[in-house]
């Protein structure tokens, strides 16, 4: 049996986006809740029952959540230009390694707007 599990995370930062156009709302400094939904695929195992212990996720992602809340997310070395796409991806090689099955990474902005990464 093949399952995904989701373990979701939550967190307060600031950007601004410095590549959009003179006047562009983005450009100047603003917040936001992100949400992050970390999704795990693999077989369910035969004597734990789950794809993997909801606490190894939390493990993994609690000490990179912790670096990113309630700071300036462009003052980050890898998030200069901290748009959600790179976000995601800045997410999922910090744990990639330690999340094996690591199937994608979802950075809500908003209740309405998300980017979904997958790895390369």
């Amino acid at each position: 049996m093949q399952a995904e599990l989701v373990k979701t995370f939550y967190f307060e930062a600031a950007h601004a986006l410095p590549n959009l156009p003179p006047g562009h709302k983005c450009s100047r400094m603003h917040g936001h809740t992100y949400r992050v939904d970390v999704h795990i695929v693999g077989p369910v195992g035969q004597r734990t029952g789950w794809v993997m212990d909801f606490g190894q996720v939390k493990a993994a992602l609690e000490p990179v959540i912790a670096e990113l809340d309630h700071h300036v997310l462009h003052e980050i070395p890898g998030l200069e230009n901290s748009t959600a796409e790179r976000l995601a991806a800045f997410l999922w090689g910090r744990v990639a390694d330690r999340l094996p099955g690591l199937s994608a990474v979802t950075v809500w902005e908003s209740e309405t707007a998300r980017v979904t990464y997958r790895g390369e």
